[in-house]
């Protein structure tokens, strides 16, 4: 993908821009959102290239996505015309770095199109979002020729992948996995049976966690290993597109694995450490998760303030009504406090400091904050909400994944007082 200043495209209704940097610099690396002035302490101020992004990725996301929303939420349609869009604005794969082709962009520039795709509609941005997740082990702990091979082709190409971790008996236990993987001479031989895998059914490779040691006693720091493998290989069936209740939009599908042989050369880090590879993954992929909870919740209180405004009771709009406007206020309250946890989160990752502890807390925070937003707008459209004809009820079928998906909101505060303990213990507390 051809890199430059921002330049001019007729991409979609009236001129768009493409989105670049100059001479592959990361923005984190000149003026990133929050990072600290040596004068003036810290600042919540975007730099001007990440307004520029924000403006671009709005503009995109509200005059392409928004409109084709519900009929991508009733039919269940891939929206591959909207992926190779954005992939051609540059709003895909922003973490694969200047060496293997991409743009390198920070968290922070992530978090910003996550939010604004997630706006418009999430099932959307998860089909063309979800490649940050299945890439994300293989940026953080692959090889230099995996990443080249893997990373390039996400930007050579509009193509997506898929993360292969739950199974149909292990999701946030992932000690439970069951898919094995035998070594043979120089290849892994795979064979079980992953669900749930967004993008499954349309992704071009894999990212694929199997067990390597066959005890059932053995150590989950040593069980398991960490693999990428094109979807096409010998012995890979994709799985029927399942029906969600929703962001429908993306595909969510299983994938079986039938003695698929991977060569030794495709392993992600080092055998054993497979659960490492994942944990660290989920590191920098969270915070884009309460990112796209934000976007998401910033939706329910505009269409809330909207209709409260239109909507007349007893002689006056509705949001005259305390009861209304406090529901609405709450819902801006949570929102902001939201964001700026998933900016924390993000900040922690451009710096190159270990954000488990504030990535929990932006994942589960903004997730369960969104379902109550979403929960709020039905009740302020009364009837009109539960009916979908109004956006509302798509927001409330689409809300209830952050809770679940990348760890659920139970295991995240298992890991934010495991953090919290464990340094408290460090600090001799």
């Amino acid at each position: 993908m051809a890199l430059f200043r921002i330049s001019r495209m007729n991409v979609f209704g009236g001129q768009c821009r493409r989105w670049s940097l100059p001479q592959h610099r990361s923005i984190s690396a000149q003026t990133a959102a929050g990072t600290a002035d040596t004068q003036t302490g810290m600042n919540f101020q975007f730099s001007n290239e990440q307004l520029d992004l924000q403006q671009m990725t709005r503009k995109f996301a509200r005059e392409r996505i928004l409109p084709v929303a519900a009929a991508h939420d009733k039919s269940g349609e891939f929206p591959w015309e909207i992926i190779r869009e954005a992939w051609g604005l540059g709003l895909m794969n922003t973490g694969v770095p200047a060496d293997y082709g991409g743009l390198g962009l920070s968290a922070m520039e992530h978090m910003i199109i996550a939010e604004e795709t997630n706006y418009a509609c999430t099932g959307i941005s998860l089909a063309m979002l979800a490649n940050g997740l299945a890439g994300a082990p293989v940026l953080s702990f692959g090889s230099h020729d995996l990443k080249k091979k893997y990373l390039g082709w996400l930007v050579e190409e509009p193509i997506v992948c898929a993360y292969c971790v739950t199974e149909p008996g292990a999701g946030s236990d992932v000690a439970g996995i069951k898919t094995k993987a035998e070594k043979k001479g120089d290849e892994y031989i795979i064979n079980g049976n992953k669900m749930w895998i967004s993008n499954g059914g349309m992704a071009s490779w894999y990212f694929l966690l199997a067990r390597t040691d066959p005890d059932p006693k053995a150590p989950t720091n040593r069980a398991f290993t960490a693999f990428v493998i094109e979807a096409d290989a010998p012995g890979i069936t994709k799985g029927r597109k399942e029906w969600n209740m929703g962001q429908r939009a993306a595909n969510t599908a299983g994938v079986t694995f039938e003695d698929v042989r991977i060569p030794v050369s495709n392993v992600i880090g080092k055998p054993g450490e497979g659960f490492r590879v994942v944990m660290g993954a989920f590191d920098h992929t969270r915070p884009g998760v309460g990112a796209a909870a934000v976007g998401l919740a910033q939706r329910c209180i505009d269409e809330s303030i909207k209709y409260a405004v239109e909507r007349k009771t007893m002689g006056q709009p509705i949001i005259a009504h305390q009861s209304v406007s406090n529901m609405i206020s709450d819902m801006l309250i949570g929102t902001e406090a939201a964001r700026l946890t998933v900016y924390n989160a993000a900040w922690e990752a451009d710096q190159g400091k270990r954000n488990t502890y504030m990535a929990s807390i932006a994942k589960c925070l903004a997730a369960d904050h969104a379902n109550r937003c979403a929960s709020d707008a039905v009740q302020i459209h009364g009837g009109n909400g539960y009916n979908s004809e109004y956006p509302v009820e798509k927001l409330m079928r689409d809300a209830k994944i952050y809770q679940i998906y990348e760890g659920t909101n139970q295991i995240q505060r298992l890991i934010i007082i495991r953090e919290k303990l464990e340094k408290l213990n460090a600090e001799g507390m």
